[in-house]
């Protein structure tokens, strides 16, 4: 077991907490950490590019010219492909980028970026945040004093007045334990957990 210090917003120690190996102190492996993130950037791809087909370009119904005697080329339909304003051949429709990885990577995946920011002295654990009010001042206030300049903060509930207060600061986000994610605990310089979440992260993310 592995032990940090519980700090308050003050950046003063206030105690000390054992954090599971499993999920904090674990072997990171980058690659896996890459397939992870690949996977979640491509899900979010919208692929919407999108053609006609010679079914759904708009006329066509008659046929253009009768089949023999005129000398010319047959020809059943305007929306032929070969006809200007026809429809197009093995043109882009909308597709889905996503593929899928084991429930069982992701979750290791997860202990593995929080264990990146263990061993590098960037987690943070905090006794606890409470904002009396929505007010972007003392949230950049708080997390000046924390030396926190970019940041992912974990809390075990929705926080109204803090998610308000952080919205329209650039660099930070607030989630609940059930959203974590490689991609956000990558995208921040900073992970800080409120104590009441370690319990929960620990319990759903070690393998």
């Amino acid at each position: 077991m592995s032990t940090i210090a519980v700090i308050n917003t003050k950046n003063e120690k206030v105690s000390e907490i054992e954090l599971s190996d499993q999920v904090f102190n674990r072997e990171v492996k980058t690659h896996l950490l890459h397939e992870v993130v690949r996977m979640q950037r491509a899900s979010w791809r919208s692929g919407n590019a999108s053609t006609k087909t010679k079914g759904e370009v708009r006329g066509g119904g008659a046929k253009p010219w009768r089949q023999k005697g005129t000398g010319r080329a047959r020809s059943g339909s305007r929306r032929s492909p070969i006809w200007r304003g026809g429809g197009t051949v093995f043109g882009p429709k909308p597709r889905d980028y996503g593929f899928k990885l084991n429930r069982k990577v992701k979750k290791q995946a997860v202990a593995m970026a929080l264990s990146a920011r263990f061993q590098e002295g960037n987690l943070i654990v905090l006794d606890d945040f409470v904002m009396e009010r929505i007010k972007t001042k003392d949230f950049v206030s708080v997390m000046q004093s924390l030396a926190a300049p970019n940041a992912l903060i974990v809390a075990p509930d929705e926080r109204y007045n803090l998610s308000l207060s952080a919205r329209n600061v650039p660099g930070y986000k607030v989630m609940r334990p059930e959203g974590l994610n490689v991609y956000d605990i990558l995208l921040h310089k900073k992970v800080v957990l409120l104590q009441d979440t370690i319990g929960g992260v620990e319990e759903r993310y070690s393998a």
